[in-house]
């Protein structure tokens, strides 16, 4: 049978940091286009799901590695387009979502034996008609090819409300000012790691979205894609 080379098969790259809307956007921009979703920071935190289950440190980075090529994740999404997360079989979906698991997942995600070892499970994603992947390397490490790069970002403070609101939502209790400093902490960590550290690929479209909503977001993007793709 022939396949399609993975050359042939267009991605949009959404990258940014945590709260910039890129997850939202990302989901819409891929049913818009029919095309398949990547949400590479579930992987991460799936990752860290499975070291707090089977009891491994999340600076231990052989071990990281070695549980990234054996553990077994299943993404699923009802009608209405709620998540569903699967790992080993047990649901961990409001676990996934976290505060304290995004805070892990971005110390495990540090490690450069982590971030090889979960690259080539990235690019199986890669299939037609198209991929849009969100996470903060996908334009510049996994997809340096991708016919459109966005770089999606946004004031610390409006991200961080963002994401109070979500937890609030989810009945996590936190306060405003503990998730502005997360969110600071987690911006310092991604920003200056050794490894596939968070930066715009050079050829990627910056897109600040402070101010606007999901909507609006999505118009720019889809205006960027029908000149590209």
């Amino acid at each position: 049978m022939n396949q399609t080379p993975l050359i042939q098969v267009p991605v949009i790259t959404v990258d940014g940091p945590s709260g910039s809307g890129k997850g939202t956007v990302s989901q819409r921009l891929a049913a818009e286009l029919g095309w398949h979703f990547l949400d590479s920071g579930a992987l991460y935190r799936l990752l860290a799901c499975a070291a707090r289950r089977d009891g491994i440190g999340l600076n231990d980075e052989a071990a990281l590695a070695a549980l990234a090529d054996r553990i077994d994740a299943e993404f699923t999404f009802s009608p209405s387009g709620e998540e569903r997360v699967l790992l080993d079989g047990e649901d961990v979906t409001r676990t996934l979502r976290s505060e304290e698991t995004g805070n892990a997942a971005s110390q495990v995600a540090a490690l450069p034996a982590v971030r090889t070892a979960l690259l080539a499970w990235q690019r199986r994603y890669r299939r037609p008609p198209g991929l849009v992947a969100d996470g903060r390397d996908m334009g510049t490490v996994v997809f340096p090819d991708a016919a459109l790069k966005i770089f999606l970002e946004a004031r610390p403070e409006e991200r961080a409300y963002r994401r109070h609101k979500q937890l609030k939502e989810k009945g996590i209790n936190t306060s405003l000012e503990a998730v502005v400093a997360e969110v600071r902490a987690r911006d310092e960590r991604d920003r200056t790691r050794a490894t596939a550290p968070l930066v715009p690929a050079e050829d990627a479209c910056i897109i600040d979205s402070s101010d606007l909503g999901i909507d609006a977001t999505l118009a720019l993007i889809l205006d960027r894609v029908h000149g590209k793709i």
